[in-house]
């Protein structure tokens, strides 16, 4: 009885050990690679240097385009002949 015992206790332990310590180790590690492959410069607020690409008031101007082809949808086209000739005389 004390041998079963033992078993029964030695496997109870066993269940609470960890099978994926390499896993464990390296979670979250695609994520934050990911994320640093996102960031071009991580040190650009500190440069006092101009930004290459567009002015501010160019960049002003695009954005205010781009935001306001969301305002109305676009125009509905109006397609009368699909997938034939008019008048084929079948």
């Amino acid at each position: 009885m004390f041998k079963l015992g033992i078993a029964l206790v030695a496997s109870m332990l066993a269940g609470c050990a960890t099978v994926t310590p390499n896993y464990d180790a390296h979670f979250g590690d695609a994520v934050r690679q990911a994320k640093l492959k996102m960031i071009i410069n991580p040190n650009a607020g500190k440069r006092s240097d101009d930004v290459a690409g567009l002015d501010g008031k160019a960049a002003k101007e695009a954005m205010s385009l781009y935001q306001g082809t969301f305002t109305s949808p676009p125009p509905a086209v109006n397609v009368i002949n699909i997938g034939g000739a008019i008048g084929s005389g079948r």
